[in-house]
């Protein structure tokens, strides 16, 4: 049977082009205006995945999200503008649940849909197979602080490191991103991240990690020193590469074709490690869909670095650590809130 989507959006040129889209590539497409008729549709029939606009009458997107998140936990892809405020509160639904985004530009929405297709159809599928669990805390909840608040956290080292960590995620990346960092002290090894997000999510993303984290996280610009303390998040559509100079490494920018149908690549990111670091390196790859990072983690391990897999139970799509998995190059395999301590234990 066809997995059922329902499209919620209040531009009938956008759902339609959605259903058009999603119908084309098999799958059973139902739509409504806004959260209202959609809880109505969602009574008479369950979808295995939603795409959700965020500003709709009658009921915001976030407020939905949250209901759905916390009664029937539902896979959402969010449906947002580009940037401004429409990028700030998209990454805030990411935090509420949402698996993940596809852009939507104010003006000539249909046709860059239909240019998009590809990846749009793909990130709707990988939704389909995410797990995703109830949110119990009600609209508004404050999120944990840690000790002393953020204005309180200890200067990071900023001393040249030796060691270098290099992690990849898709789908579902987004929270375990914030689980991995939330828990690197102040001297951790500098940290270079690929996260699948459209161009203008991710300098938000890194904002937010930054605001709840021990470490500094920054979108990564040209020649940012990779040290301890520091983690680096690749631009959209923008490759990130490490690079080296003497005893000291940097992050570097790179405007080449999608590798493995994404740009930024995790697999050019780790190969880019392999050859730089070698040895003085640690490959994670976290959850999501496809094969990016599975052929650049091999690279790693065949250079000498340690390599980690996020394991299936704590991932919310188990692509790509279990791609990576069955081309041999993960040399543990490791569940979300353990990878900290070994990426720390590797690096003492």
């Amino acid at each position: 049977m066809p997995a059922r989507i329902l499209v919620i959006d209040d531009s009938a040129v956008v759902r339609q082009a959605l259903a058009q889209i999603l119908g084309r590539a098999g799958l059973h497409v139902a739509t409504a205006s806004d959260p209202v008729i959609a809880l109505e549709k969602m009574q008479r029939e369950r979808p295995d995945a939603i795409v959700l606009d965020i500003e709709m009458p009658r009921m915001d997107g976030l407020t939905f999200l949250r209901q759905v998140m916390a009664t029937d936990p539902i896979p959402v892809v969010v449906c947002s503008g580009l940037a401004g405020e429409g990028s700030d509160v998209a990454v805030q639904a990411l935090e509420e649940g949402a698996v993940d985004i596809v852009v939507k530009p104010r003006l000539g929405v249909k046709g860059f849909l239909e240019d998009s297709a590809r990846r749009l159809v793909q990130v709707v599928r990988a939704a389909t197979q995410a797990r995703v669990s109830r949110r119990l805390p009600g609209p508004g909840a404050p999120r944990p602080v840690l000790p002393g608040g953020p204005g309180a956290r200890p200067l990071a080292f900023r001393e040249t490191t030796h060691k270098v960590v290099v992690v990849g995620a898709s789908t579902g990346g987004t929270e375990a991103l914030r689980a991995l960092l939330e828990a690197m002290p102040p001297d951790a090894p500098g940290l270079a991240i690929v996260q699948h997000m459209p161009e203008y999510f991710t300098a938000q993303f890194a904002r937010r990690l930054d605001q709840l984290c021990r470490i500094e996280v920054k979108e990564a610009a040209a020649n940012d020193r990779l040290v301890s303390g520091r983690a680096l998040i690749a631009p959209g559509n923008r490759h990130l590469v490490v690079r080296r100079s003497g005893a000291h490494y940097f992050a570097g920018l790179e405007d080449g074709p999608p590798v493995s149908l994404h740009r930024p690549s995790v697999d050019v990111l780790f190969a880019s490690a392999a050859r730089a670091c070698g040895p003085n390196a640690v490959g994670v790859l976290l959850t999501g869909m496809g094969d990016d990072g599975a052929d650049g983690l091999l690279q790693l391990r065949q250079a000498g670095a340690r390599t980690i897999a996020q394991d299936e139970a704590t991932s919310v799509v188990f692509g790509m650590p279990k791609e990576a998995i069955a081309r041999g190059a993960v040399e543990e395999i490791v569940p979300l809130p353990r990878i900290a301590g070994a990426i720390l234990g590797w690096a003492a």
